[in-house]
């Protein structure tokens, strides 16, 4: 049967072409997504900072919930400053650092910030040297409250060297001179205090997090590094148990709540590559973005794949049907006709999926490069290969051609032999009523789909619009032979009776070839359906997004400064003090996890929040409905009407989250607002968040100034008296050019156009080996009298049809997703994206139909038409 196979797939090289590109573009798609999705899982960011300690305990900076994926949490968590002490007694320990950080920058002669890779936890206090491998120190500690030590990197960079004056901004403190002590050559060094000094500036000493570091790293005797990390788990569980029981017998109500604050219940000990998450909690959120887009893209790409390799398979099977029913006639059992389909598609999908999978790594790759260049994942964060992505992609291609290639055969395998062979010759006149009615189906369900957007004004109810495209497409490949069945008839019986010779045969090759047309006309419907829903899509959110922003922006000045990890104390004391400013607010933004239950199922969402202050009224315009940002003080927060919905969650009521250090909070919802979409589902309270950030400082302060010269003047002149501060204009665009595009969508926009382009060739590829299957009817027509020049017209006549009914398909298909779109998020029945989009798309789906037609047929006119019809038998 397989040398039969072998034979068989040598006389149809163009047929199978097309089955071959499906499979090796599909091979490439599934693997790439399966190396970031493996990745998200096992790739490791390196101990960085850490490297130098074997042991660390600190607190779990992910936060996990049944059966889902674990949620990272960005912002640092604290361990009580006592177990540095006990940690250090264990067995095998040769030295225990307790570890903090804080906001510090260096700013050189000209006034001017050097450049850090991450000022908010730049600062740290001179025993975290002890971390640092194979550090080179040229100098002494600092030892007294002006000295400080600087990395050999940020040194070179400002021109200092041991012994200068420098001025540092740490901890959102005012400026202030130190004496250079030491320089240290080791990566991510930071600007290092005396560790008193530390203590004092990150707020240790008192406040909320007084008594408290960032982790406490552990180095060992060789050998011992597993028996240390035991131990140490172990001495955290005696803790929890002697801080719980303390809590529980104790009376005083301040201590208690105090013991509650520092009580180490979230603390873990990681050991080898499980250090990375631990000294970039942030980065470590880029895994879980991994496996959030790989999840993502994985449905909508195996989806294409499946119909593209379908389609390709049925067009090969069906230029073989002769030769089925031939061999049916001679006694092949059904089973047999089956099997020898699936082993022909087997050899050819063997043959292309090597490559395949060889590219799809290399995309992976490319993937990742895009990402970084985004600001999506850290440079720091690998890829993981392994040959699991593979393996899986060779299994799931494999099934794939198994059920294409058996249902492409399932008719002609079924059939009387007698009836196969008579049937051979052409394809059925009549259309599956069946198959009609479910693809009818299909397309009202998908219509039902695209009403999701004016029910829920968020990016998920967006991707509805997506998806009732692509499950209308499908809808119309199941009733495209019936349709244009129908279509045929129609022209047919208005027909002129002095039409033209090629008008005539292209119109009765319309309505008896229906199938093999409706095959095509659906592929290139799916092409204009997924560009169009999935690019319009994106860009009415992104359209919507900047109209709430922009409508809900009172402010028009923005004040950060990013060179210092956060805005230094008493900046927005001195904006409200500026001549011409009416109103100022810090505004910051943070990472929340919302529990709630739906349906009686518990439900876990992450998405940001932002951080504000009951002065925030006077800046934004949340589009409050119910309550006050007045009273957004406290354990209180604001919610969007999205979040309002949920059981629960309405004003007055408490709702459970997870801040982004991960402690569980429980605030009361004061006010609830309508434009989500712009700023977010969640606004904290700025006393709620207060001690829960990495930084601790404010992001950003909005200033709303009376609009004139005077107050711009005075508001650049405060920005340029203080090192580090930078002013922009709120206003930075309408948000509905692809230029304004944040990273997620250059992503999605990426990933449209890697698949519209595996989808194109692959429908080139059908076109051609649909066209080159007929040259036994051109040969015929040849035969008869018809000339090349009318064969020729006849075949673009069919092109034609086939662009127009493609376009067509497709713009039907897209109206009214897009149209409840638009209606949805932007009051109006049409999306926003760009005006080229349209004739780009119609312009690609003419010159395919037309050249993949044209191209073939004048090789098929090179052919003596005895010979083809020779060559056919």
């Amino acid at each position: 049967m397989l040398h039969l196979a072998v034979r068989m797939a040598g006389h149809r090289i163009t047929a199978l072409l097309a089955v071959a590109c499906a499979v090796l573009g599909g091979a490439a798609l599934i693997t790439g997504t399966g190396v970031l999705a493996e990745s998200g899982f096992r790739s490791q960011l390196p101990a960085g900072r850490l490297a130098g300690a074997e042991v660390v305990v600190s607190t779990e900076q992910s936060f996990s919930s049944g059966p889902d994926l674990p949620i990272a949490l960005p912002e640092r968590g604290t361990v009580p400053a006592e177990l540095v002490d006990e940690l250090a007694q264990l067995p095998g320990v040769t030295a225990a650092v307790g570890d903090i950080s804080f906001p510090a920058a260096l700013v050189d002669a000209d006034g001017q910030v050097v450049p850090t890779r991450d000022p908010r936890t730049a600062g740290h206090g001179w025993s975290s040297t002890k971390l640092l491998v194979d550090a080179k120190v040229d100098g002494s500690a600092p030892a007294g409250t002006g000295e400080v030590a600087l990395d050999s990197a940020t040194a070179a960079t400002a021109g200092v060297r041991v012994g200068d004056k420098v001025e540092v901004i740490a901890a959102g403190r005012a400026a202030a001179a130190y004496r250079v002590t030491a320089l240290v050559d080791a990566p991510d060094t930071g600007i290092l205090f005396a560790d008193p000094t530390a203590v004092r500036l990150s707020g240790r000493a008192d406040g909320q997090r007084a008594g408290t570091v960032d982790l406490v790293a552990l180095r060992t005797e060789p050998g011992t590094e597993t028996s240390v990390a035991a131990a140490a788990r172990e001495k955290i569980k005696d803790t929890r148990k002697g801080t719980a029981k303390n809590t529980d017998t104790g009376t005083d109500a301040s201590a208690s709540a105090s013991t509650e604050t520092n009580a180490p219940a979230g603390l873990i000990v990681s050991t080898g590559t499980e250090r990375g998450d631990i000294a970039s909690p942030g980065a470590g959120a880029a895994r879980s973005l991994l496996i959030l887009l790989a999840s993502s893209l994985g449905g909508i790409i195996m989806l294409i794949i499946g119909f593209v390799m379908a389609s390709a398979l049925a067009v090969s099977i069906g230029g073989q049907r002769r030769d089925l029913a031939l061999m049916r006639a001679v006694g092949a059992t059904p089973k047999q006709i089956r099997r020898l389909a699936a082993g022909q598609a087997s050899i050819i999908a063997a043959a292309a999926v090597v490559p395949g999978v060889g590219l799809g790594y290399l995309l992976a790759g490319q993937f990742r490069s895009m990402l970084v260049d985004r600001g999506v994942i850290p440079d720091a964060l690998p890829l993981t290969f392994s040959p699991l992505p593979a393996l899986a992609t060779v299994l799931l291609l494999g099934l794939a051609v198994q059920v294409s290639a058996r249902s492409a055969a399932w008719r002609t395998s079924r059939m009387p032999a007698t009836e196969a062979v008579a049937e051979s010759r052409s394809e059925p006149r009549t259309p599956s009523k069946m198959r009609a009615r479910f693809g009818l189906l299909l397309i009202v369900a998908a219509t039902t789909l695209s009403v999701v957007p004016l029910l829920s004004r968020t990016v998920l109810g967006a991707t509805a619009t997506s998806m009732a495209g692509i499950i209308g497409a499908i809808g119309l490949a199941l009733a495209g032979p019936a349709l244009v069945r129908g279509i045929g008839d129609a022209a047919g019986r208005r027909l002129r009776p002095g039409v033209s010779a090629p008008t005539w045969l292209a119109v009765s090759n319309i309505r008896g070839y229906a199938l093999r047309l409706s095959g095509v006309v659906s592929a290139l419907a799916m092409a204009v359906v997924f560009v169009l829903t999935y690019t319009l899509s994106q860009t009415t959110v992104m359209s919507a997004t900047a109209q709430d922003t922009r409508t809900g922006t009172l402010a028009q000045q923005r004040l950060t400064a990013p060179g210092l990890g956060g805005l230094p104390a008493g900046t927005l004391a001195a904006v409200t003090r500026t001549s011409g400013v009416e109103a100022a607010a810090p505004v910051s933004d943070t990472t929340v996890i919302r529990e709630y239950e739906q349906f009686g199922d518990p439900v876990v969402e992450s998405g940001s929040a932002m951080i504000l202050t009951p002065a925030a009224s006077g800046v934004l315009d949340l589009g409050v409905r119910d309550g006050s940002l007045a009273r957004l003080k406290g354990d209180t927060v604001a919610v969007s009407t999205e979040v309002a919905r949920s059981p629960g969650s309405g004003l007055g009521s408490r709702i459970t989250l997870v801040l982004g250090d991960g402690t569980r909070v429980s605030p009361k919802v004061v006010a609830v607002y309508d434009r989500g979409l712009g700023f977010g589902p969640i606004a904290l309270s700025h006393d709620l968040v207060a001690g829960h950030t990495t930084a601790g400082l404010d992001q950003s302060v909005l200033v709303r100034t009376d609009g004139t010269e005077a107050a711009q003047r005075a508001l650049t002149a405060l920005a340029a008296a203080r090192p580090g501060l930078a002013l922009a204009p709120t206003d930075t665009g309408s948000g509905g050019s692809l230029s304004d595009a944040p990273p997620t969508v250059w992503i999605n926009l990426a990933l449209i156009v890697v698949l519209l382009g595996y989808l194109l060739l692959s429908i080139a590829n059908k076109l051609v080996a649909t066209t080159a299957q007929r040259q036994g009817e051109i040969a015929t027509l040849r035969l008869n009298g018809t000339t090349p020049r009318q064969i020729l017209a006849m075949m673009r006549r069919e092109a034609a049809v086939i662009g127009a009914a493609a376009l067509t398909a497709g713009l039907l298909l897209s109206a009214i997703p897009l149209a409840l779109l638009g209606i949805g998020f932007l009051d109006r029945p049409w999306p926003a994206g760009p005006v080229w989009l349209l004739p780009a798309v119609a312009l690609t789906v003419i010159c395919t139909a037309f050249i993949t037609v044209e191209l073939p047929t004048r090789q098929a006119l090179r052919t003596a038409p005895a010979h083809a019809l020779s060559a056919r038998e």
